[in-house]
């Protein structure tokens, strides 16, 4: 799809504000998840920013895949 590509929005973890580039597709997934847990996305992309080694994107993606293959 032409819309799959990275889309970067700036987002506020416990009051840092910093901003993540990922596809268009983890944005509507990391979405869905956070209304599933009755969080905000960046209530969600905090929790996922706490247990990360690396990069935030790339924590995202792998978070978002995991929830997939784990059903959430």
């Amino acid at each position: 799809h032409m819309n799959d590509g990275l889309k970067k929005r700036s987002v506020d973890i416990d009051g840092h504000r910093t901003s993540v580039s990922i596809e268009a597709p983890f944005w509507d997934a990391l979405r869905e998840i956070a209304e599933r847990k009755n969080l905000s996305v960046n209530q969600l992309i905090a929790e996922i920013d706490k247990d990360r080694a690396g990069n935030l994107s790339s924590a995202i993606r792998v978070y978002v895949l995991r929830a997939a293959q784990q059903g959430i």
